[in-house]
């Protein structure tokens, strides 16, 4: 986990007692932290359950800090974000698109990524503004031509809770480059913790919900994916090479408002919550730019 106001977020840990901790001698987690000596070190300190104490995990996976302090994303700014387009079956089914051949991809702005309570900012003109709940991956090695999607586990640091947000009417009705949509500032909610690799043993079992206002929207699970994780971070390291601290979002399940008529987009005053199983829960409000 990360604490502190956006820019000035330090390092903490949830050790097994539930209870948030500072971690401390680790400058953040970001690229540097993967693989090394930093990577060890919050290890032993979450083995021995060292550092200062924060706060604390509720039931329904909020974080509540003692000193009211603001929860950041769980990981530094990414060198990059890749998104994955149409990846769940139910998803392409609701939209009314053929199951892909092969992963649709996009990339959002760096800058996108937001904290798990923070508001989420209506882009001026909106009125698109939709929803994603995705299980989001962090890559601890570079991944450059994987030989195989079993080698792909290896480069995997952990997984997190995302929100793509996407804004429907840019990424559709305004040319064909889908990251228009994707990449307006505040889209890309994550957290509120990152579980690593060996806390998630079956990625392709993991539920993820959706409430908007209250009322259920989402409620799919990763076991519908049309690509499994494997096999994405694979084929993207075909492509390009993922470093460490990189950000790859899987897609989302069904339930989005994108393709049904009686489920309003986003509007300024709504609150969304998300919530993945052992991912925790994230809570936004809505507010215009």
């Amino acid at each position: 986990m990360r604490i502190g106001e956006r820019g000035a977020e330090r390092p903490a840990v949830v050790t097994d007692d539930g209870l948030v901790r500072a971690l401390p001698g680790i400058d953040d987690i970001d690229g540097r932290f993967w693989g090394g000596t930093r990577e060890d070190a919050a290890r032993r300190f979450v083995a021995e359950r060292e550092g200062d104490v924060l706060g604390e995990i509720t039931d329904e996976g909020r974080v509540l800090l003692s000193f009211g302090a603001r929860v950041g994303a769980p990981i530094a700014r990414p060198n990059k974000t890749v998104g994955i387009g149409v990846n769940y079956r139910d998803h392409a089914t609701e939209v009314g698109l053929a199951f892909p051949d092969e992963p649709v991809i996009f990339m959002k702005a760096t800058n996108t990524v937001n904290g798990p309570y923070d508001d989420i900012l209506i882009p001026r003109g909106s009125a698109k503004t939709d929803w994603e709940t995705e299980l989001g991956v962090v890559i601890a090695r570079e991944a450059r031509y994987l030989a195989a999607p079993a080698a792909s586990t290896e480069v995997i640091a952990g997984y997190l809770l995302a929100n793509d947000v996407s804004e429907r009417e840019l990424q559709f009705e305004h040319g064909p480059t889908i990251d228009k949509g994707k990449s307006c500032e505040t889209f890309n909610p994550l957290g509120p913790w990152l579980l690593t690799r060996d806390e998630v043993p079956a990625p392709q079992s993991v539920g993820l919900r959706c409430w908007v206002n209250g009322e259920a929207r989402q409620n799919g699970t990763t076991a519908d994916m049309i690509f499994e994780v494997d096999h994405l971070i694979w084929y993207v390291s075909q492509l390009m090479v993922l470093e460490p601290g990189d950000l790859v979002l899987s897609g989302s399940p069904a339930g989005v408002s994108m393709g049904h008529d009686d489920v309003p987009f986003l509007k300024a005053g709504d609150r969304i919550e998300l919530e993945g199983d052992g991912l925790g829960r994230q809570s936004n409000r809505l507010v215009e730019a």
